[in-house]
Formats: structure tokens, C-alpha cells, sequence
């Protein structure tokens, strides 16, 4: 190999190292930043003014939802559930039967161990119960064996529960 080329590759490698160099030092002015306090993060407090009404439930009207609540979309939805969940009456699977859920009290389907959680709860399985736990298990009933992750949408969860209602035969009211 002849002097050229070997001036033409150190040439290339120190060009490349200053341009990595150069990358570095413009890049920490840029996010960094240099001044009195060189470490700082940059981040800005912002207030911000929580409504009490602006939540989602509180802007949606649950009983004009149930009212147009699609008990085909219910029963589509439920497909997720049936994994683990049945609708015969005292059949249970890895979950405890859904078959009467509507109205029945929380922890209490015969011939199904609940955890400790579910079992010690309390109170019937009413709409707003319905509502809390399907949109999030873990978090309504912590300790709770349910994996399922919920169903953010409100429509979605009023769909569940109407079909869930109305497939026993016998819905229970849902709204006063």
C-alpha cells in the first residue's frame, strides 16, 4: 500500500471522529444547555385546574346509554369473556357462571372459590358496581384472580352488561 491511501484512511478516521465529536458537543448545547446551573433539567411546572365534572361518566348520561345499549354488540363483546366465563346457570369455568350476574350479590356464585377479595366484598353486582369492575378488575377488586384487563369504553361495558341483563331471561331494572 503506497503513502496516499494510508493518508487518504487516517485522513477519513479523523475526519469521522471530529464529526463525532462535533455531534456530541452541538448536541449537548442543544439539550443540555450551558449556564449557571449546567445540570438542570428541562422541564417546566403547568398547573393545571381540575373540574370536578369533567370526568367521562360524569359527562355521559348512563341511562340515555342504556337505553341505546346494541345487545348484538353485548354479545359480541362477551366473546372475550366466554374464555374463562359461562352463561349456564351454575356451570362454572375458570370463572364463576355470569348466568343471573345482574343483581346477584358480589362473591356468591355456588360451587366457585373466590379470592379473598371478591369473596369479603360485599353489596350486589349493580350497575355501578358492573361499571367499575369491567373497566378495570384489577384495580375496582385488587385482589381479585380475574386477569382480564377491562373495557375502557363506557358504551362497551353498558353493551356487556345489558346483554349479560337480558340473557338469563329475566333482566333486573338498571337504571331507577
Amino acid at each position: 500500500m503506497n503513502s496516499h491511501k494510508v493518508n487518504m484512511y487516517v485522513g477519513t478516521l479523523i475526519g469521522a471522529l471530529l464529526v463525532f465529536l462535533l455531534l456530541g458537543f452541538f448536541s449537548e448545547l442543544i439539550f443540555v444547555g450551558r449556564g449557571p446551573d449546567e445540570h438542570a433539567a428541562l422541564a417546566f411546572a403547568v398547573e393545571i385546574e381540575e373540574d370536578a365534572g369533567d370526568t367521562e361518566e360524569a359527562a355521559v348520561d348512563v341511562a340515555a346509554l342504556i337505553a341505546a345499549a346494541d345487545v348484538a354488540k353485548g354479545e359480541k363483546l362477551f366473546g372475550r369473556c366466554k374464555a374463562c366465563h359461562k352463561l349456564t346457570d351454575g356451570a362454572n369455568g375458570v370463572g364463576p357462571f355470569l348466568w343471573g350476574v345482574v343483581g346477584r350479590p358480589i362473591g356468591t356464585a355456588p360451587g366457585f372459590k373466590y379470592s379473598a377479595e371478591m369473596a369479603d366484598h360485599g353489596g350486589n353486582w349493580s350497575l355501578d358496581n358492573l361499571l367499575g369492575f369491567l373497566e378495570a378488575p384489577k384495580k375496582w377488586a385488587p385482589g381479585t384472580k380475574m386477569a382480564f384487563k377491562g373495557l375502557p369504553k363506557i358504551e362497551d361495558r353498558i353493551n356487556v352488561i345489558v346483554y349479560l341483563n337480558e340473557a338469563d331471561g329475566s333482566p333486573a331494572p338498571l337504571t331507577e
